[in-house]
């Protein structure tokens, strides 16, 4: 899967703590997230994408290998 978290970040103008802290994760979370380490439980993708404002598949993109 990949993420669009780190281009929307920079659009917004947050870095990871700031994410984390609105996200309600830790900082090493948001980290392994836009590394493609660690994919996001929905609780977690709901709330990056009202953070971004952004539909979840705008942030997350599944590709045919991740199913």
């Amino acid at each position: 899967m990949r993420t669009r978290i780190k281009e929307l970040r920079a659009r917004d103008q947050l870095n990871q703590t700031e994410l984390a802290k609105r996200a309600k994760v830790s900082r090493q979370t948001i980290s392994l997230i836009e590394r493609e380490e660690l994919v996001p439980s929905l609780i977690i993708a709901v709330r990056i994408s009202k953070i971004f404002n952004e539909p979840i598949d705008n942030i997350f993109i599944f590709e045919e290998d991740d199913l």
